[in-house]
């Protein structure tokens, strides 16, 4: 046994007791639960510049219709082409009539409209593939791409580089993982997840807040309790794992204590009409903190536009319950989603943060090309939109083709693995880069031979 102290229930000369001290297991409250706030060591990588490119990942978590948003087909017939019209752009391309804040700002984004996989039509593997790159086979679950670049960069601040926003994805049926984690990497690479809804008049970020039974007091005297503690443990702290802890308990001590971190996830900082011009909604308010963060120093925010695909109403328009209808997506989804993010590209672009911003808006497959019995539109990943502003992007351009139903790609099939690809690319990444795999054994940050979307850049 290792024995810390033989003192029993003396007091030491700051008032600590042993009851304090059997305590101690409370410092997990004010650190040890956030091990993504571990501290990379600087690798030179890559240089300076790069160093400053950020990622905000929106991810549409059921899955948008292509042809009811960015591959709108008007000369299909009524049950492929669907209720809505098609609207001119800011860019070189056709959207539809219930994204109209996007056709203003389309001169800033372009558009990929030929994505497909191969995988189960089920949600979680494309999770898996469009946030890691690849689908997790094997027992091996390659890490999300913000935690590869926590693993890679470390934080630039007292903040954490890797936010997700509001909730990691809950259930959306398949029961696997959905790619939202560090994965072989370890949890001290996992983000760091808001867990809360930022829209609500009570909001404040449960981790950067001690318990409501510790006073600064006590937590300053649990401080100098872990001091004592490494003055008689000086072996144990040599070991590897007591470097974890160490680096843990720091780096949360930072962000807890941090007047940065406290301003960057504090919204009444912002003037209402700002908050009322993202929408006063979930997804919105993700949004505009989503900006906060990356100016404080975040590296990689994911915001997931919705937390399950049940009773809620989502973008996975089935058309009968517990889903969605083409009416509901009309009505509910799309506008709260159109409104944020045109507010969010003009807002980086006004503050000189979107060349230096990558804001990439995924899914986990596409809509079948023909309405279903029940008014809606079930599962394809056969072929699908995504987009990407900022970061490096060209904006204004459709990319690829799809054929004439939206069914499948027609010109430049593009995979899984590019569009995560793309992203290591405006981070400014060799796609050679190995991270350390299972077993030790080199990994590299997408399979040998993909390749970014080239043209986007």
């Amino acid at each position: 046994m290792l024995r810390l102290t033989d003192r029993g229930t003396a007091h030491t000369c700051d008032g600590v007791t042993r009851r304090d001290f059997l305590e101690i297991g409370a410092l997990g409250t004010i650190g040890l639960s956030l091990p993504q706030l571990v501290a990379a060591k600087e690798r030179g990588l890559v240089n300076k510049e790069d160093d400053d490119r950020s990622v905000i990942m929106i991810f549409n978590l059921g899955a948008p219709s292509q042809m009811d948003t960015f591959d709108p087909k008007p000369e299909a017939a009524a049950e492929i082409r669907g209720p809505f019209a098609p609207i001119s752009t800011r860019g070189d391309f056709q959207i539809t009539e219930i994204l109209p804040r996007h056709a203003q700002v389309a001169d800033k984004f372009s558009v990929v409209r030929s994505c497909y996989h191969t995988a189960a039509a089920v949600h979680d593997t494309g999770h898996q593939m469009l946030q890691t790159g690849r689908l997790f086979t094997g027992g091996v679950n390659t890490p999300h791409v913000g935690c590869a670049l926590a693993y890679l960069r470390g934080p630039k601040t007292d903040l954490p580089p890797h936010v997700i926003l509001p909730e990691a994805i809950g259930p959306t049926g398949g029961n696997l993982p959905h790619g939202q984690d560090a994965g072989f990497l370890g949890k001290a690479y996992d983000p760091f997840v808001l867990n809360t809804d930022p829209s609500q008049a009570d909001f404040k970020v449960p981790d950067l807040l001690p318990p409501k039974e510790l006073s600064d007091v006590r937590l300053e005297r649990r401080r100098r309790l872990r001091q004592i503690v490494e003055d008689r443990v000086a072996e144990f702290e040599a070991s590897p794992s007591a470097k974890l802890m160490d680096a843990n308990f720091e780096s949360a001590w930072r962000m807890m204590t941090s007047p940065q971190a406290r301003s960057a996830f504090d919204l009444a900082k912002e003037p209402k009409s700002v908050r009322e011009k993202y929408g006063l909604n979930r997804f919105g308010q993700c949004c505009l903190l989503a900006r906060r963060l990356i100016e404080a120093g975040v590296r990689f925010v994911t915001v997931n536009t919705f937390l399950t695909v049940f009773n809620e109403i989502t973008w996975d328009i089935h058309g009968s319950k517990p889903f969605t209808s083409i009416e509901g997506m009309k009505d509910i989804v799309a506008p709260m989603y159109d409104q944020a993010y045109g507010t969010l590209i003009e807002d980086l672009y006004d503050r000189g943060l979107l060349d230096k911003t990558l804001v990439c808006c995924l899914a986990e497959f596409g809509r079948t090309p023909r309405i279903n019995p029940a008014g809606g539109r079930d599962h394809w990943p056969q072929c699908f939109s995504v987009y990407f502003a900022g970061g490096g992007i060209q904006g204004g351009r459709a990319i690829g083709k799809s054929d004439a139903i939206g069914a499948y790609p027609a010109e430049n099939a593009i995979e899984p693995a590019q569009v995560v690809a793309t992203i290591y690319k405006s981070l400014g990444f060799n796609l050679d880069t190995a991270l350390p795999g299972p077993a030790g054994r080199p990994f590299p940050l997408v399979d040998f031979g993909k390749q970014e979307i080239r043209e986007l850049f």
